[in-house]
């Protein structure tokens, strides 16, 4: 087998503006394995707080490496095509670390409670290249449009083609769910609703030349979701920002200039603790455009 998967229940602990994943039970047998390609095994079960997560590593021919995969399940019964929402990490984040606190159990709780209909999270390994390809043949938007579906489908997530319904990061995660929004628009198949938490909106280019994640410039510019906002085309789009985070001056701009469905800011940092607070309306926002699959 290529593919090695791990299954992962419960989260004990969680970082800033991370998932720490805990209670691993080990490799799967070969029988699961197959089973988990073609979609017929069972979610893995439920950990202590109720949350259902599994992890597996696979290699994406976008970015030229194995990725981890975290999949992030609302509830241990099988749901055909069941809808995901991309997660994006934030700069020098991974897949492990890309969920807030409380995301999942509160997902979970959410979904058990029929307050929202159920959805998946899934998140991957993107690399610090603001989710797009800085670094030749190293793609990571390439993987979310073109691998990802693919890797949904063999799985029984996502639609019938295996695609997400949304795409939701933080920070420079954030930035990458507008482009990813902005790409899927361009494609034709505009995604049905994008969040992105304090997003990685920066208004300097000498800022954000520090961060080494675009050739120059003008890269920069034709990337830019402050400055592509009409590119977006008319999916639903939630903002929320700290007031005191950094990013608040791009945030307050993008909401100026795109007039999102949501649009908050209030008081908070950069961190975890704003993080947290504002993810069951992050939930309610991406439930309300979740398709309601059976």
């Amino acid at each position: 087998m290529s593919r090695r998967s791990v299954l992962v229940a419960g989260t004990a602990g969680l970082a800033t503006a991370g998932l720490v994943l805990t209670s691993a039970t080990g490799v799967l047998p070969m029988a699961d394995m197959v089973g988990n390609v073609l979609g017929t095994s069972p979610p893995p079960p439920p950990g202590p707080d109720g949350t259902i997560i599994r992890y597996e590593r696979v290699y994406s021919e976008r970015r030229k490496r194995q990725v981890d995969m975290v999949t992030i399940l609302p509830s241990s019964a099988r749901i055909r095509q069941l809808p995901v929402c991309l997660l994006l990490h934030g700069l020098h984040g991974n897949a492990r670390r890309s969920a807030p606190t409380g995301l999942a159990r509160t997902l979970v709780e959410s979904v058990s409670a029929k307050q929202l209909p159920p959805f998946a999270f899934v998140a991957l390994d993107g690399g610090d290249n603001y989710w797009h390809e800085n670094q030749r043949g190293d793609n990571s938007m390439a993987m979310l449009l073109d691998e990802v579906p693919r890797w949904m489908k063999e799985r029984g997530l996502g639609d019938a083609n295996g695609v997400p319904f949304a795409c939701a990061g933080i920070s420079m995660g954030g930035f990458g769910a507008l482009l990813y929004g902005r790409r899927r628009n361009e494609r034709g198949h505009p995604a049905q609703a994008i969040a992105a938490i304090s997003p990685g909106l920066l208004t300097s280019w000498r800022e954000m030349s520090t961060r080494k994640a675009f050739k120059d410039t003008a890269e920069w510019a034709s990337l830019d979701p402050l400055r592509n906002v009409d590119k977006l085309g008319q999916v639903p789009v939630g903002i929320w920002c700290g007031t005191e985070d950094h990013f608040i001056e791009g945030a307050r701009k993008f909401i100026k200039l795109a007039k999102p469905e949501v649009a908050y800011t209030g008081p908070g940092t950069h961190g975890d603790s704003f993080y947290r607070r504002i993810a069951p309306d992050v939930l309610a926002f991406l439930g309300k455009h979740a398709p309601h699959n059976t």
